[in-house]
């Protein structure tokens, strides 16, 4: 990747445009701000959003694999910073924000501990990199977001303290009733005060909303999604590059970029470690919505069962027009399965078409307008 050698410095210094002077609204993970007026703001903001970057000299990956991620683990890095945005909405709310050079809260060391690249770390580039094998995909190949939504949803599994029930919406399709299963661990039969407990949901929606571009006509309900309090932004990219898209301001995505390689961290004992490196402290990246690939996953994050209740309505008033997929209160029986539903794309435009169609985008739906 050609970005791949650039360096935290170089991106600080010179090569991030300042937030634009717009009367227009910049919205970041359902948050509204004014360009004109809360630059600061937007600024600390997406600062306190964790930022996981390529890494280089941790141990090596299943023990004799690769000692860095560069080149290979960006959409890696963006499902962990799509995963450590539901950590840190569930554990410090949303309007957490980051203190630079303070001793942080525990709860904070905690989410950020699970991410460090060491291999018996919850979601470590190593855990997701293994996990990966499950899915068909060898250490340090790329990724695409539903291969990257499939192994946060494995692991998230063992992780015990969080209780995150993580569901992966396939075929555009939310089926509530498949959500409702989940968060009773398929023991629903069990009396109704144990079953009550709901689970801190991670929604991940993997979607292909064009071929080889998206089509415009997903522009505003992509928009929407980054306006709802429940967003956890959207992995995706360019082809082959991906990036953790969290708002946007008129036609243009913002988006924090993995592509700068910095040395491994190593907590010490007390797991305290200096943290500055998983903070962007440059103005965001953005790019007009026109260049985004059009394979990405939209996630979303509700604490309670109110925030779900909350989101299926929002979703029910957008569905009124052109949405993105469908929300649907059980799964229809006479739903063919997912691999009749394979579509062959027209490989007319193959040379550009494997830059990002790869295996796991049979289990797509091609949406049709």
């Amino acid at each position: 990747l050609s970005t791949a050698t650039l360096t935290y410095d170089s991106l600080r210094y010179g090569e991030i445009e300042d937030f634009p002077e717009t009367s227009e609204p910049v919205w970041i993970l359902g948050k509204q701000f004014s360009a004109l007026t809360e630059k600061d703001e937007i600024l600390a903001d997406v600062t306190s959003r964790l930022w996981f970057t390529y890494r280089k000299n941790f141990q090596p990956i299943g023990g004799t694999g690769p000692t860095s991620d560069t080149g290979w683990g960006c959409m890696l890095r963006c499902g962990q910073m799509i995963l450590g945005q539901a950590l840190i909405c569930s554990h410090l709310g949303r309007d957490w924000t980051w203190s630079p050079g303070q001793r942080q809260r525990a709860e904070y060391i905690s989410i950020l501990n699970a991410f460090i690249d060491k291999k018996d770390n919850y979601y470590s580039i190593h855990q997701i990199a293994q996990m990966g094998v499950g899915e068909g995909k060898s250490i340090g190949q790329w990724y695409g977001p539903n291969t990257v939504a499939q192994v946060l949803k494995k692991l998230a599994v063992f992780d015990s303290r969080s209780r995150l029930a993580v569901h992966v919406a396939m075929d555009n399709t939310v089926v509530i009733e498949e959500i409702s299963e989940r968060q009773c661990g398929g023991a629903c039969a069990l009396a109704e005060e144990e079953t009550a407990l709901w689970k801190p949901l991670v929604l991940l929606i993997p979607l292909r909303l064009g071929l080889s571009d998206i089509n415009e006509a997903y522009f505003e309900p992509l928009k929407q999604c980054f306006m709802m309090p429940q967003s956890l932004g959207v992995i995706g990219g360019k082809p082959n590059s991906a990036h953790y898209f969290i708002g946007f301001v008129g036609h243009e995505l913002i988006y924090l970029d993995p592509h700068t390689t910095q040395l491994a961290v190593d907590p010490n004992e007390d797991s305290q470690f200096p943290d500055d490196s998983y903070h962007c402290q440059h103005p965001p990246c953005r790019m007009h919505i026109c260049e985004l690939d059009p394979s990405i996953a939209a996630g979303f994050f509700c604490q309670t069962e109110d925030d779900f209740d909350d989101w299926c309505a929002q979703i029910r008033k957008v569905l009124k027009g052109l949405s993105m997929f469908e929300l649907v209160d059980s799964q229809p029986s006479h739903l063919i399965t997912a691999d009749v539903l394979n579509l062959t794309p027209d490989f007319s435009e193959s040379d550009r078409l494997e830059r990002f169609f790869d295996s796991e985008d049979e289990e797509f739906e091609i949406l049709s307008l």
